[in-house]
């Protein structure tokens, strides 16, 4: 995909969306393709998730890789650095979940660098592990996603958090999960934000605004797009929940659409993860009324 990275070509849009819903650019296209390439020469006898593909399982398939070719299509249609191939491994099953993925890999399209967790065994590949010990609010440097995400509610839920990192710390939209998820493991960012979910399931009508900016989808992250860092930043020593400070390890693997989408607190350390669950659950309180 790197010949792709910036290129205008690659921005076309296919004539039918991924499974998600989401916009599916040729780029994507193209990353599916090399992704059912690869598999059918490397690995025959292994199922695979995407994004793109839904579950493609050969007979007698017994492990899953659940894998977004490409996680920050649209950073990696501008030519930046933000975009990754996200991948986790689980035993293939009816009821598998987030919590029955064994390994974790992200790797960064551009650079090639990689973060690798097995779980149990801890993170055996990837830049030196530098959580942040920040558990200021005002000095968190952080991450949130505003893909498909109706901007005004949205806002409102991370309006205190962005007020009070502004000057004092900083915010940003990397607009790729993995990537953003990652940088905690560097401590680069000090945490990763992503109410989504929440708001669907909490305001009445958000649902129906989320449709209406995602062209009748509701676009939230999926299990492929955070399965791969969860277990990373976990292995690292680091919190990953839902916007509710619920583990996600009950929560499918298998699957796309608003049923299986969650939302995400990602925090270094679990004094600002217990502070940016109070902040949330004030904003989704502003929302809700």
């Amino acid at each position: 995909m790197l010949p792709e990275l910036g290129s205008h070509a690659a921005r076309a849009h296919e004539a039918t969306n991924g499974a998600a819903g989401d916009v599916h650019f040729a780029i994507d296209e193209g990353a599916e393709r090399e992704l059912e390439r690869f598999m059918a020469e490397r690995a025959p006898q292994v199922a695979f998730y995407s994004e793109d593909r839904g579950l493609v399982a050969p007979p007698g398939a017994e492990t899953v890789l659940v894998v977004d070719p490409i996680d920050g299509t649209r950073p990696a249609l501008a030519g930046l650095e933000s975009c990754c191939v996200s991948i986790a491994a689980a035993p293939l099953g009816d009821d598998v979940t987030m919590g029955d993925a064994s390994v974790g890999c992200v790797v960064e399209i551009p650079s090639g660098v990689v973060f690798l967790a097995e779980r149990g065994a801890g993170v055996t590949e990837s830049p030196p592990v530098r959580l942040s010990a920040n558990e200021s609010l005002e000095r968190m440097f952080w991450t949130y996603g505003f893909r498909g995400r109706p901007a005004r509610p949205t806002a409102e839920v991370l309006a205190d958090l962005i007020d009070a990192s502004s000057v004092g710390g900083a915010t940003f939209e990397l607009g790729s999960a993995a990537f953003d998820m990652t940088r905690i493991v560097t401590g680069q960012l000090d945490a990763y934000v992503e109410p989504g979910p929440r708001l669907v399931a909490d305001v009445p009508g958000m649902r129906e605004r989320f449709e209406a900016v995602g062209g009748g989808a509701v676009l939230n992250n999926a299990p492929y797009d955070l399965a791969g860092a969860a277990l990373i930043l976990e292995e690292a020593g680091a919190i990953v929940t839902d916007a509710y400070g619920s583990p996600l390890a009950d929560r499918p693997l298998l699957g796309s659409g608003v049923d299986f989408q969650m939302s995400v607190l990602a925090a270094a350390n679990p004094t600002l993860h217990a502070r940016l669950v109070a902040a949330i659950d004030d904003g989704i309180g502003r929302v809700s009324g």
